[in-house]
């Protein structure tokens, strides 16, 4: 062992492979020696894999029951073109355990390749998450067309207010977790370059985060639209608040309807809101305008991350499909009191937030309910499952009002038959 460590470190590149050597997960396999030989190639002869596997006895997230030190032991040495690691990939699932009754994913993708350089983790990963969505053997289907939807008007005595948002990713850039500074400032400059483009009820500005006066952060503030640096853990060991604020940034359109975050933990971050229960109006508004910034950066050379099999590819396993959340916060005093509203919820395929977000307890009788599903249904299918789910909420809260019986509706299949 000693003589073979001294021939690899001699030479021209011993300073470059004693210093990776010595930096941890993060260096593993991201530097290139002078014959193009990756130095993970040294630490693949000094420790086998078996030394290097992580302790995730205690862990419950999606990461922990997909990696073996089979998977392990394959995949360790292995790099994506940008130099993306297995490790850098399951950092955030190795240093966040999770909780014994919430599966989080555990695990990030550096680049658009990382799905396919490290499939033989991320596909079982996605199938666990996705209920059953086989990224080999099925495809997803992509649908925009806002005029399919019916029934979108909402009751606005129960409906406060209507949202969906989604994320895209500038294909051949590295995702927040792994792009260097330079990659984080072209994602910026091409974003803000389109969405200058926008006209009519989508024209706006864009602000940011690094460059705002006082008074535009306050009001951003006030608007609810300004992001924080991450402070999750989740988030901070996924690398995702590397060299906060730079390139971080927030663009809204003139109305406050329309808005788009760009660089946080994706490439950008896509809403369409509004006051009231119009959820139609505001799927159209969002389906429009994310065609529109599409166009408008293919015509300046980019294009987004999409295939058959993944959808739209964003950082977290968990959007990939449509990376969609269409939301409502609604009022369901009666309803939510009652034994049957979390299987109610199930069985249409919703979840219900707080209205302060994820993770957020609800405040008195106010509901955030969404969308369960992202991947193996257009975008228009589950905006319509939606709907179809809230309506059926408000009529469950209707006959409580009354002093009616409900029922519990039969679940509703993940995939077509």
């Amino acid at each position: 062992m000693a003589s073979s460590f001294k021939r690899l470190i001699s030479g021209r590149n011993t300073a470059v492979l004693l210093a990776s050597l010595g930096a941890g997960t993060m260096a593993t396999g991201f530097l290139l020696t002078e014959n193009g030989n990756l130095v993970a190639e040294a630490k693949k002869k000094l420790y086998p894999p078996s030394a290097d596997f992580p302790d995730l006895r205690k862990h419950n997230n999606c990461m922990a029951s997909a990696l073996t030190p089979a998977i392990y032991a394959k995949l360790r040495d292995q790099v994506t073109p940008n130099n993306w690691t297995l490790d850098q990939c399951i950092q955030t699932g190795v240093d966040n355990p999770g909780h014994p009754f919430i599966k989080t994913v555990g695990c990030v993708a550096g680049d658009e390749e990382t799905y396919e350089v490290f499939a033989d983790l991320f596909d079982p990963i996605i199938k666990d998450r996705h209920n059953g969505y086989d990224p080999r053997t099925m495809t997803h289907p992509t649908d925009l067309d806002s005029s399919k939807i019916t029934n979108g008007m909402f009751d606005e005595h129960y409906v406060l207010s209507s949202r969906v948002r989604t994320g895209r990713s500038i294909r051949g850039l590295s995702l927040p977790p792994a792009c260097s500074r330079a990659e984080r400032r072209e994602v910026e400059r091409v974003c803000v370059t389109a969405l200058a483009g926008l006209k009519g009820d989508l024209a706006g500005r864009y602000y940011s985060l690094g460059e705002m006066t006082d008074q535009e952060q306050q009001q951003l503030i006030d608007d609810h639209f300004l992001f924080d640096k991450p402070v999750s853990p989740l988030l901070t060991s996924a690398f995702m608040a590397r060299d906060w604020p730079d390139a971080r940034g927030i663009w809204h359109n003139n109305e406050k309807t329309f808005l788009i975050w760009i660089n946080e933990e994706d490439h950008t971050r896509v809403i369409s809101m509004e006051k009231g229960g119009n959820m139609k109006r505001v799927f159209e508004r969002f389906c429009r305008g994310l065609k529109q910034v599409e166009n408008l950066i293919q015509e300046r050379g980019w294009e987004f991350m999409w295939n058959e099999r993944l959808g739209y590819v964003l950082t977290c396993p968990s959007n990939l499909g449509t990376g969609l959340r269409a939301g409502v916060h609604v009022r369901l005093p009666k309803l939510s009191k009652d034994k049957r509203f979390s299987q109610i919820l199930n069985n249409l395929r919703l979840q219900k937030r707080g209205t302060g977000g994820v993770d957020t307890a609800a405040t008195g009788d106010t509901f955030d309910i969404s969308n369960n599903d992202r991947l193996g249904k257009s975008e228009v299918e589950l905006v319509q499952m939606l709907i179809d789910g809230v309506n059926h909420l408000i009529e469950c809260e209707k006959k409580l009002e009354k002093g009616q019986d409900i029922k519990v509706p039969a679940p509703i299949l993940q995939f077509k038959k």
